[in-house]
């Protein structure tokens, strides 16, 4: 504890033995002054013990004096004014005791200590100056020694007013420093508050385009709608994403999307009035807050006027870089009442905005809130299914010969039987499943699933024929594709041409080697390859060839239509002619009746899938389908 208070002693002491040193020499210097002329006074007057008393005074200033220099303050500060104080005490006692003059010293000499001592020393002069007062009075009183006052003269004067003018110089540093000490003082406060003004901006601005940022804008919204319900007028928050900025920031860099970012920001303040706020709500995501709305169409004309702002090119680094926004908008106050409800709907409105081709603005809508829920719900509820695993169950859709009805294939149609739900449909969950990931376990399942089935099928002697199972994009993204086919294949024992794998048309887009590889290690698995919804997306027709695609399967769209649609009927030509110059077999999908199955065979069309021949059917029914195709005398004991 004691090393504690020496080491903080030795931080404060630079500060306060500069301030001593300083007031101990400027009294010093006064002192030595008022010295010469009283002891000029003294010699003058022949007074010789007062002369020596003066003597003795100016030796102890000017030994403290030295000490000072040399930095030895606490010494000199003790020498100077222990000396004075028992100078002063002495004369008192060989002249007029209280009657004296000098009696005026004391307060002065514990002014100067007051300024320049510690309190130890303070108090030992204190005390030791009302032990003189008190001893010369008991000295008066008692007899023992007599105090004879001198009538007033040149000296008295002389003493007294060398007296007032240390006390006077004494006061005078002391209130020069309170002076300064308050100047700098107020020259701290002014630091602080500037400071905290400093802080505050920090803490409610964003650090890169100094717009207001969450905290700030979410009062301003708080304001808007207090203004909006006073006067019945409305207040709008303008949620709004910059369209492919990770693109621009990934090509360009950092700096460049930093820097578009702050040009945002300038537009979009150019854009609105200077009553409503733009705030950065972090990454590319901007928040304007309008005031004061009286029409829908005043939003409407804001929204049109940010979207022309931002589609004007800006240029970065020497190029032309054209971007675009998304905009979603809530209302208060019918689609809130408060910043966190704005907020949500805004950016669900935004959401709307992008999936409708972007570089547009949209309304929230009630609805959307209902499908975020739904699809929330359904998410949840996929989730669970995977970790049961008993909820999924397939249903096969036979593809059969289109001319004999042959069963070729069956197609692994997922079903989910949902415990509240009942049966939902792929058309249901598949799209929550692939904007989650989850249809990359859902796919796993599948495919293990079906290999397994068709072991079953095998086993009981059924008809030769393949399973076909669909594979996502997602599934492709992920990289172990081909481990899983083989996998399941060599669990369930299964030889590669009994599995067929249904690629999207937009699978064919892709550009990447990734892509082509695994392309490439599917094949050469051995297992079947073909176009699922074929016609209804923009396929690369050299990459039918290039990855040895066995089957297009012509979308149902253009097959129901069939025999009404002369451009249908054009299409499902084309399809069924370009596919026999490349040795290709075609599918049809959505067959329903027995006239569009004779249509498609006078086309050429290969084999034929829909309710016409059989509906998705369990695996037993699949089963029962399977057996027609076996004479009685082969089929299996029951």
């Amino acid at each position: 504890m004691s090393q504690l208070h020496e080491q903080q002693a030795q931080l404060l002491d630079p500060v306060d033995r500069g301030a001593q040193a300083r007031r101990l020499n400027q009294i010093s210097t006064v002192l030595s002054v008022v010295l010469v002329i009283i002891g000029a006074q003294t010699v003058l007057s022949h007074n010789g013990f007062n002369s020596a008393l003066v003597v003795v005074a100016m030796l102890a200033v000017m030994i403290g004096a030295r000490l000072n220099q040399r930095g030895a303050t606490d010494a000199a500060i003790v020498l100077v004014l222990s000396t004075m104080t028992a100078v002063v005490s002495v004369s008192l006692w060989t002249s007029q005791g209280l009657y004296s003059g000098a009696l005026l010293s004391y307060p002065v000499i514990l002014i100067v200590a007051g300024m320049v001592s510690r309190l130890k020393l303070f108090v030992a002069l204190l005390l030791f100056m009302l032990a003189s007062i008190a001893a010369i009075t008991w000295a008066a009183m008692s007899g023992w020694h007599s105090f004879v006052p001198i009538p007033l003269g040149l000296g008295r004067m002389v003493n007294v007013s060398c007296i007032l003018l240390v006390c006077s110089c004494a006061v005078w540093i002391l209130a020069n420093d309170l002076r300064q000490t308050m100047q700098r003082l107020q020259q701290e406060i002014l630091r602080v508050k500037t400071s905290e003004a400093n802080f505050t901006h920090l803490a409610q601005h964003d650090a890169l385009t100094n717009l207001p940022n969450r905290l700030l804008v979410s009062d301003r919204v708080k304001q808007a709608i207090g203004q909006a319900r006073r006067y019945q007028r409305r207040a709008a928050l303008l949620f709004l994403d910059l369209d492919n900025f990770k693109t621009i920031n990934d090509s360009l860099g950092h700096d460049a999307g930093d820097q578009l970012l702050k040009e945002v920001a300038g537009r979009l303040q150019s854009a609105v009035r200077e009553m409503d706020t733009v705030s950065r709500q972090g990454g590319d995501e901007f928040l304007i807050v309008l005031t004061d709305v009286a029409e829908l169409d005043d939003i409407s004309t804001v929204a049109k006027h940010v979207l022309h702002a931002m589609s004007q090119p800006f240029s970065l680094k020497g190029m032309q870089i054209v971007t675009s926004v998304s905009i979603g908008v809530a209302l208060y106050p019918e689609d809130g009442d408060d910043f966190a409800a704005l907020l949500k709907h805004a950016d669900l409105a935004m959401y709307q905005a992008k999936a409708a081709g972007r570089n547009a603005f949209r309304f929230f809508d009630a609805r959307m809130n209902a499908d975020i829920i739904e699809r929330l719900s359904i998410e949840s509820g996929l989730r669970e299914a995977l970790r049961q695993q008993q909820q999924f169950v397939l249903h096969y859709q036979p593809i059969v010969d289109i001319h004999s009805g042959r069963l070729l294939a069956a197609e692994a149609l997922i079903r989910w039987q949902h415990p509240q739900r009942g049966m939902v449909g792929p058309d249901k969950f598949i799209p929550v499943a692939e904007n989650s990931g989850l249809i990359v376990e859902i796919g796993e399942w599948v495919l293990n699933e079906a290999c397994r089935q068709m072991m079953v099928w095998r086993a009981a002697g059924l008809p030769a024929f393949v399973v076909s199972v669909n594979l996502s994009s997602v599934q492709f993204r992920r990289g172990n594709l081909e481990a899983l086919v083989a996998g399941a294949l060599q669990r369930y024992g299964l030889p590669a041409d009994c599995l067929e794998l249904e690629l999207t048309e937009s699978l064919l887009l892709q550009d990447s080697d990734v892509f082509f590889d695994m392309l490439y290690r599917l094949k050469a698995l051995g297992v079947k390859l073909s176009i699922d919804d074929f016609g209804t997306g923009y396929s690369n027709l050299s990459y039918l060839q290039r990855f040895h695609v066995d089957k297009l399967k012509i979308d149902q769209s253009f097959v129901r239509k069939l025999q009404d649609s002369s451009p249908d009927l054009a299409i499902v030509t084309a399809i069924i002619q370009m596919a026999k110059s490349l040795q290709l077999l075609t599918v049809a999908e959505g067959i329903e009746d027995d006239a569009t199955r004779s249509v498609l065979a006078q086309l050429g069309c290969d084999q034929g899938q829909g309710y016409w021949f059989a509906r998705p059917l369990t695996a037993d029914d699949c089963t029962v389908f399977a057996r027609r195709e076996l004479p009685s005398a082969q089929l299996p004991a029951q």
